[in-house]
């Protein structure tokens, strides 16, 4: 058996172990204004429900709310909070973003709201010379009854 061939059924029996089980949460961040704006500007994306303070004010929401695509982009970058750092995979050289089954933006996220997100890997398959991974994202705000965003995210480990 091959270094590449041990690797990868090592990290499949340890991946195996995780599947299902809640990683951390993150510590609360909070979706202020200036962060919105400075999405807008990257994005293109000025719509008034998210810049316009005054006119959002008297929208269905009472006021602006961030992109769903400002949760999604922020998501991974959330600091977990007292979580316990995973071993590394032996022979894992790189992980790949391989992109999304699913997204949903439930409940919409309100200026100086604080968000969070838990991660529960789905499962963990095989594909040629790297293992394919998709993990649950599930986005909450502070005091909310559902959640901002879930996601499917898909990665593959290089190995």
């Amino acid at each position: 058996m091959s270094d590449t061939e041990r690797f990868i059924q090592q990290a499949l029996d340890t991946l195996a172990q995780r599947i299902g089980k809640p990683e951390a949460h993150s510590e609360w961040f909070e979706i202020t204004q200036a962060r919105i704006d400075a999405y807008a500007d990257v994005s293109m994306d000025h719509q008034w429900i998210h810049v316009d303070v005054a006119r959002a004010a008297d929208g269905p929401f009472g006021g602006p709310i961030a992109h769903g695509n400002l949760t999604l982009a922020v998501m991974d970058h959330l600091p977990k909070a007292d979580e316990e750092p995973q071993p590394p995979l032996e022979g894992h050289r790189l992980s790949i973003n391989y992109g999304y089954d699913r997204i949903r933006f439930p409940s919409p996220v309100k200026v100086g709201a604080r968000i969070r997100s838990t991660n529960t890997l789905v499962r963990a398959e095989r594909k040629g010379d790297m293992i394919e991974t998709a993990t649950e994202i599930r986005v909450d705000i502070e005091g909310g009854d559902k959640p901002a965003l879930v996601a499917e995210k898909l990665r593959r480990l290089v190995f």
